[in-house]
């Protein structure tokens, strides 16, 4: 069995799942960013399909961005300009190919809070 990478966006503020949130993934190596997939959660503030699938899963360093700012301003949370929060970025490890990685993001417009899910 080989490993995927999911998420789940739920805006805390609103009590709902974050819909039409954009994520890029990238791969972090030797100071070298690649974006690897761009995907928008779906109702349920999930993608419609693993952000890494199986066939392309491996250990290494990542990063989730997502684009809160875009998501805070379209649901009319957003403020003033700047923002406090516009891409939330999260770095992360994955050290077991064989694995589940699930990297959920609780939103806010003030804060946001992340962990390692099943």
């Amino acid at each position: 069995m080989a490993g995927f990478l999911t998420t789940h966006v739920l805006d805390t503020a609103r009590g709902l799942p974050a819909k039409g949130l954009q994520i890029t993934l990238n791969r972090l190596e030797g100071g070298v960013r690649e974006e690897l997939a761009q995907m928008v959660t779906n109702e349920d503030g999930r993608t419609d399909s693993p952000i890494l699938p199986q066939a392309e899963f491996a250990t290494g360093q990542y990063e989730l961005v997502f684009a809160a700012g875009d998501y805070l301003r379209a649901t009319g949370q957003a403020g003033g300009e700047p923002l406090f929060l516009d891409e939330v970025p999260i770095r992360f490890g994955i050290n077991d190919a064989e694995s589940h990685y699930h990297v959920p993001l609780l939103l806010s417009p003030f804060g946001f809070s992340t962990y390692r899910g099943s």
